[in-house]
């Protein structure tokens, strides 16, 4: 497919921050405009890993069928250079059977890479040994320690990535390694050119309702047995370091497992976490997006009405019936 026919093809993104919506719109636009959902969030692509990254189970699917769901194994290594690649065959098979794309996640880097092309760090800047050793050193020292390394060689860099973000703080260190620049060099070259012509729905709520949203669904994860899937996660690893085991709602229980904080202070960790990883999320979908419709999912009904016009506009352009 070359350049030109992906860019007639329509993408509807979903995004926004965790425990917003995102995936019961979803659902509902894909029975609506004939659609399959394509998942971009970069912790739903591991097997076992459900309650803990808010999955949607195989009876809240509606026959609707979900992609990138449950592809690797929690040992596996994934990046959104593999993201990139895997879903643009996804979306371009589901747009060969005359289905409707439905992109769905909050893991901006993953959806902004997919949709605007992003090249991560460009040709040769990746090198196996180097990032084993990088990870090995976050080990060691942590992940402000990491971080603190990253600032001091590029402080425009470090001003983008939050300490916590240690893939991308160790992809960043990568590239320095590799090529010889500075990492915020190769992020300013940057352009936002589309891929496909995407309608991009970031969903929001009020920012106490969302948190309070975000404290009761970790509590109602919690109940529903997150912290046995954690403790599976724990074990199958063996003390060894994956992007799986970064997720938040996995990693705030290794303590509690080693016997060094309660379940209850546990718990408030993955809450702790959660709405700040939500403040994150917003962030980037505000600055990183150069065309994004905000849309408040506090009323799901007015939420449902105002998503599924701007969807039927959009594919109405493209003279697509749904």
């Amino acid at each position: 497919m070359t350049q030109r026919q992906a860019e007639e093809i329509p993408v509807v993104a979903i995004v926004g921050p965790t425990g917003v919506g995102k995936t019961d719109l979803s659902v509902r636009l894909a029975q609506e405009f004939n659609g399959e959902v394509v998942n971009g969030d970069s912790m739903q692509i591991y097997r076992h890993l459900d309650i803990g990254t808010g999955k949607i189970p195989p009876e809240e699917m509606a026959d609707v069928p979900h992609h990138l769901l449950n592809i690797l194994d929690v040992t596996d290594s994934y990046d959104a250079a593999n993201f990139q690649k895997n879903a643009r065959s996804v979306i371009q098979d589901i747009t060969s059977r005359g289905k409707l794309p439905i992109l769905v996640g909050g893991t901006g880097l993953y959806v902004e890479g997919l949709l605007y092309d992003l090249e991560f760090g460009g040709q040769d800047s990746s090198d196996p040994q180097v990032r084993q050793e990088l990870e090995e050193e976050l080990d060691q020292i942590g992940d402000q320690a990491l971080w603190k390394h990253l600032k001091d060689l590029d402080p425009q860099a470090a001003k983008k990535i939050p300490y916590q973000n240690t893939r991308r703080t160790i992809r960043a260190l990568e590239v320095m390694k590799v090529t010889g620049e500075r990492f915020s060099i190769q992020e300013s070259q940057r352009e936002q050119v589309s891929v496909f012509d995407e309608l991009v729905l970031v969903l929001d709520r009020p920012r106490q309702a969302l948190y309070e949203r975000i404290n009761q669904r970790v509590l109602q994860m919690a109940d529903a047995g997150s912290e046995e899937e954690a403790r599976w996660l724990y074990e199958t690893v063996k003390g060894e370091v994956f992007p799986s085991t970064r997720g938040i709602g996995y990693k705030e229980w290794w303590p509690y497992f080693q016997g060094t904080i309660s379940r209850e202070e546990a718990i408030q960790q993955i809450q702790q976490n959660s709405r700040r990883y939500a403040k994150r999320q917003l962030t980037w979908f505000r600055n990183r997006f150069k065309n994004r419709l905000w849309l408040d999912a506090s009323d799901e009904e007015a939420l449902w009405v105002e998503s599924s016009q701007l969807v039927e506009a959009h594919l109405n352009k493209k003279g697509i019936e749904k």
